[in-house]
C-alpha cells in the first residue's frame, strides 16, 4: 500500500516531528502501527481525553498522564524509542510557548534520543520555531475504483438488511466519479446514504451526493454550489455553442482520452444568455457547477484575496468532475490604480492554475467588456474557445417568446410568434423575457389576459440595450468579427 510506504520512508529520514492534516485518525492509527512493525519501533497514541497509551500491542486498561505539557516533558525524559501520536494537539501549542519549546526540544534531542512526535488534527498551524524541524504527511484520498468498491460493500450491506431494492450499474460508477476527492470515512456515509435513502441507486442520487459533498467540503464563502442546473431544450439559439460541447461531452468521449477540455470563455451583450449557457453546460454534462464570485474574493489584507482564490480552486478540483462557473470574470480582473496589484496577483493564480491544472475542470467564464480582460487569459491553451454571444436573430427571437411563454403557462397559439419576433428586433433574451412579465403584471391591473397587443405594447415601451449602447455593441461586434467563433450559427 502506498500510504504505508510513503509514511514508512518520511518516519525513517530522521524527521522528529511529522503533521498529519486529516479527519481520519483511526486511519491514520491503523497505518501507524502496520509501520511501527516495519520499524522495530513501538507506537503510543495521546488524546486530552484519554492520556498516553500503548497502540501496537494489546496491554490492559490505561490512563496516563492527559496534561499536555506533562505528557511532552515525559516524552522527553524518557529513554524509550518510539512514535508518539499527539491526538487534537493543535488548541496546545497556539499561544503555548512552553509547549512549542518542548516539542522544539525534544526534536533538537533527536539523534539522541530517537523520538519521533506525530501530530494529528484536521489542522495544524506549525509555530515558526519548530516549522524546519517538521515535515507535512498527507494520506492518499480513494481513487475510482476503490470508491466502486466501496458503493458495492453498502450495496451488500444494504441487501442484506433488506434495504436495497434496484441498483443501476452506471449509476453506481457515477457516484463513484463523484465522490472523489472525500475521504473513505465520508464517501462511505455519503452511499449508504443515498441507498438508504431511497432504497436504490440511481441517476437520481449523483446530485444529492454532489451537494452533501459540497457540504463536507465547507466550500460555503466565495465559491457557490448552483442547484439550478438547466438543460439546453431551455435555451434557444447557441447552435455552434451546443455542437462543440455536445462533441465533446464526457458521455460521448472515447474511453482512454487523454486530454480533457478545458474551457471556454462566453463574450457577449448583457442578457443574451450567457450565464443560462453556463448552467446548460453542467447540465448537459450532468456534472455539479459551482460559481466562484470574484466580488467576495477581495480581503482587505494582503495576501488574503490572492490565498482565497487558491483555495475556491483548491476545493474546485476536489469537486472535479465539475463544471467552475466565473460569471463577469472582467470585473475581478480589472487592473486598478488603487488596489497594489492584487488584480495583478489573482490573475498571476488563475492563469497558474489554468495552465497546471490536472483535474476535469470544466471552467465557463462569461464576460460583458473584452477590453477590461487581460490579452493572458485568453490567449489559446488557456480556454479552448472563444465565443462570441450576439443578439438573437429572427428564428432564434422566436423561440425564445415560445419558451418563455410556455414557462409562465400561455399558450403560444394565442400568440403570432413572428410579428412578435419582429417587434422585438435588436432584443436580447433577458429583455423579452421582461416585456413577458410587464404585459402579465399590466394585464392583472386591467384584469384581463395577456394579449398579442398587450405584449407588443409592451415591447414598443422598450429601448433595449442595442439601441440604449449602440456604439459600444458596434465596437464589441468589430473585436469578436474573426477572433471568436459566433455561438449562434
Amino acid at each position: 500500500m502506498q500510504d504505508i510506504r510513503d509514511l514508512t520512508a518520511v518516519l525513517r529520514s530522521n524527521t522528529p516531528i511529522v503533521v498529519i492534516e486529516t479527519y481520519e485518525e483511526y486511519r491514520v492509527i491503523e497505518l501507524l502501527k502496520r509501520v511501527s512493525t516495519i520499524l522495530y519501533q513501538p507506537l503510543f497514541t495521546w488524546s486530552i481525553t484519554q492520556g498516553l497509551t500503548r497502540a501496537d500491542v494489546k496491554m490492559g486498561t490505561q490512563k496516563f498522564n492527559t496534561d499536555p505539557t506533562e505528557i511532552l516533558g515525559q516524552i522527553k525524559s524518557t529513554s524509550q524509542q518510539g512514535i508518539y501520536v499527539l491526538c487534537d494537539f493543535h488548541p496546545f501549542v497556539d499561544n503555548a510557548p512552553k509547549n512549542v519549546r518542548l516539542l522544539k526540544e525534544i526534536a533538537l534531542e533527536y539523534e539522541a534520543l530517537k523520538h519521533t512526535i506525530v501530530l494529528v488534527s484536521h489542522a495544524f498551524d506549525i509555530p515558526p520555531e519548530i516549522k524546519r524541524y517538521c515535515a507535512h504527511f498527507s494520506i492518499s484520498l480513494p481513487d475510482t475504483a476503490q470508491l466502486q468498491n466501496l458503493i458495492y460493500e453498502q450495496i451488500d450491506r444494504a441487501r442484506a438488511d433488506g434495504l436495497l431494492q434496484s441498483v443501476d450499474e452506471d449509476a453506481v460508477l457515477k457516484l463513484a466519479e463523484n465522490l472523489r476527492g472525500l475521504t473513505f470515512d465520508d464517501a462511505r456515509r455519503l452511499a449508504h446514504k443515498a441507498i438508504v435513502d431511497d432504497g436504490a441507486i440511481t441517476h437520481s442520487d449523483v446530485d444529492r451526493i454532489n451537494q452533501g459533498k459540497f457540504k463536507l467540503l465547507d466550500m460555503e464563502g466565495v465559491l457557490q454550489f448552483e442547484y439550478d442546473t438547466s438543460d439546453f431544450s431551455q435555451v434557444a439559439g447557441l447552435h455552434n455553442l451546443k455542437k462543440w460541447l455536445s462533441q465533446r461531452s464526457p458521455a460521448s468521449s472515447a474511453e482512454g482520452r487523454v486530454d480533457h477540455p478545458k474551457g471556454i470563455l462566453l463574450l457577449g451583450v448583457q442578457g443574451s444568455g450567457k450565464s443560462l449557457a453556463a448552467k446548460a453546460v453542467a447540465g448537459m454534462w450532468q456534472r455539479p457547477l459551482l460559481r466562484l464570485d470574484m466580488s467576495a474574493l477581495y480581503n482587505k489584507y494582503i495576501g488574503e484575496t490572492e490565498k482565497n482564490l487558491r483555495n475556491a480552486l483548491a476545493l474546485a478540483d476536489l469537486m472535479a468532475p465539475c463544471v467552475l462557473w466565473i460569471d463577469e470574470i472582467e470585473k475581478g480582473l480589472s487592473s486598478g490604480s488603487s488596489d497594489d496589484g492584487t488584480s495583478k496577483r489573482i490573475l498571476g493564480a488563475l492563469l497558474t492554475w489554468m495552465a497546471e491544472r490536472k483535474s476535469e475542470v470544466f471552467l465557463v467564464a462569461t464576460a460583458n467588456d473584452i477590453s477590461a480582460l487581460p490579452p493572458e487569459l485568453m490567449r489559446k491553451g488557456r480556454m479552448d474557445e472563444i465565443f462570441f454571444v450576439d443578439l438573437p436573430d429572427d428564428s432564434v427571437r422566436q423561440a425564445i417568446f415560445l419558451i418563455h411563454l410556455q414557462r409562465r403557462q400561455l399558450d403560444p397559439l394565442n400568440f403570432d410568434l413572428a410579428k412578435l419576433s419582429q417587434a422585438s428586433q435588436g432584443f436580447s433574451g433577458a429583455e423579452i423575457e421582461q416585456a413577458i412579465i410587464s404585459a402579465r403584471y399590466t394585464a392583472r391591473a386591467l384584469e384581463q389576459n395577456v394579449s398579442q397587443q398587450l405584449l407588443l405594447g409592451e415591447l414598443m415601451k422598450t429601448r433595449p440595450l442595442s439601441v440604449v449602447m449602440r456604439e459600444k455593441l458596434a465596437a464589441l461586434r468589430d473585436w469578436a468579427k474573426g477572433r471568436t467563433v459566433n455561438a449562434h450559427q
